[in-house]
C-alpha cells in the first residue's frame, strides 16, 4: 500500500508538471453523437498541457482507483501522460452525454473478460442512453481516443520515429504473418522497411482492440493485415508512395474468424510525426456494402480549454483504407 505521506509527495510532483496557467473553461461543451460509419477520432498533445491548475482538475475527475494506479507510477512524464489519458476518456464520453447531466467523474468503467475497457451503464436509470464505444491509445508524445455508436472500435498511435532494438526483419518473425513478412523482405530500403513495419504494426494492433481480445488471445502472428491497390489488385507499394487508393483488410486465420464478417480500416499520416490506425465492424453499424468510406472527425483538444477540428491538410493525411477526413461539426 501507498502511504499517506507517500500519496502527498506524488500529489506534489504531479501539481508541478509545468508554470503557465491556462484558464479553463467551467463546462464541457456539447459534442454531436457520431453518426452512422462516423469515427470521432479525439486527440492530445501532452507537451501542449503546461497548467498546473488544469492538471489538479483533470485529477479530480479520476475515480480513487485511477488515480491509485497513477500514483504507483515512476516517473513524472510518465505519471503525466497516464493523467491525460484518463482525463481525456472521461471528458470526451461526457460531452456526448450532457443531455443526461452526465459529470465526468460520475462515468463508470469495466472490463470486458479481456481487459479491454466498456463503458458501464448498469447504474443507469436512462436506459436510452446511446452505446457509446472507445478506445484509447498513447505514445510519449501524443494521446488518442476513437469513439463510435454502435461499433466496436480499436486505435493505435505510433511514433514515425520509432527505433527497434532488433533487425526490423528479425523482429518481424516473431510476430508476423509469413505473408507480411514477405511483404517486408522485398523492401530493400531500410528505413522505408522500417515505416512498413511501422504502419502494419499500428493497423495490427488496432484489430486486435477492436476485438477485444487482446494480444494474449489474438496473436499478431495469427492473422494477415494486406494493403491492396483498388486499380492493380493485390500489389504492396513502397511506404512512401502509399496513397488513398489503397485498401486495408485482414485475413484472420480460423480461429479468428467467426468474431466478425467484415472489418473496415483507415490509416493516417497525423501530424507529420504520427500513424494512427483505425478499425471498425462495418456489419454492427452498416448493412450496405464495403465500398462506402469510414468518415473520420478529426479533432485536437486541450481537455476544458479548446478543440480543434483537424480536416485533411498537411497535419493529417488519409493513407491507406477506404476512410475520409470530415470537415468537422
Amino acid at each position: 500500500m501507498i502511504s499517506l505521506r507517500h500519496k502527498a509527495q506524488l500529489m506534489s510532483n504531479i501539481h508541478c508538471f509545468g508554470r503557465n496557467l491556462v484558464t479553463a473553461s467551467t463546462s464541457l461543451l456539447p459534442v454531436q453523437l457520431p453518426r452512422q460509419r462516423e469515427v470521432h477520432f479525439w486527440y492530445v498533445l501532452p507537451d501542449e498541457v503546461k497548467s498546473t491548475n488544469l492538471l489538479n482538475r483533470y485529477l479530480e475527475i479520476l475515480s480513487p482507483c485511477e488515480k491509485e494506479n497513477i500514483f504507483s507510477l515512476r516517473g513524472e512524464d510518465i505519471k503525466k501522460r497516464a493523467l491525460l489519458a484518463r482525463a481525456l476518456v472521461r471528458t470526451t464520453l461526457a460531452r456526448y452525454q450532457t443531455n443526461f447531466e452526465i459529470d465526468p467523474k460520475s462515468l463508470k468503467f469495466r472490463k470486458n473478460n479481456y481487459g479491454k475497457p466498456e463503458l458501464d451503464w448498469q447504474y443507469a436509470d436512462d436506459w436510452s442512453l446511446p452505446p457509446l464505444h472507445f478506445n484509447i491509445s498513447h505514445t510519449s508524445s501524443l494521446i488518442a481516443c476513437g469513439v463510435t455508436v454502435g461499433s466496436p472500435i480499436g486505435i493505435d498511435v505510433e511514433e514515425k520515429q520509432r527505433r527497434l532494438r532488433n533487425d526490423t526483419l528479425a523482429f518481424a518473425q516473431r510476430f508476423f504473418s509469413p505473408s507480411e513478412i514477405d511483404v517486408l523482405t522485398r523492401i530493400a530500403d531500410p528505413e522505408l522497411r522500417l515505416q512498413e513495419f511501422i504502419k502494419l504494426w499500428t493497423l495490427k494492433e488496432a484489430y486486435v482492440k477492436a476485438l477485444g481480445k487482446g494480444f494474449s488471445a489474438s496473436p499478431f502472428k495469427t492473422f494477415t493485415v494486406r494493403i491492396r491497390d483498388r486499380v492493380k489488385g493485390d500489389i504492396h507499394t513502397p511506404p512512401h508512395i502509399i496513397s488513398k487508393a489503397h485498401d486495408i483488410s485482414v485475413e484472420p486465420s480460423d480461429d479468428l474468424k467467426n468474431a466478425s464478417s467484415y472489418w473496415q480500416f483507415g490509416l493516417l499520416d497525423l501530424a507529420g510525426s504520427h500513424y494512427a490506425a483505425v478499425c471498425i465492424e462495418q456489419d454492427s453499424i452498416d448493412t450496405g456494402n464495403g465500398s462506402i468510406p469510414i468518415e473520420l472527425n478529426l479533432r485536437k483538444t486541450i481537455p476544458y480549454v479548446e478543440d480543434e477540428c483537424i480536416s485533411a491538410t498537411d497535419s493529417a493525411v488519409v493513407i491507406g483504407g477506404l476512410t475520409r477526413l470530415s470537415e468537422g461539426h
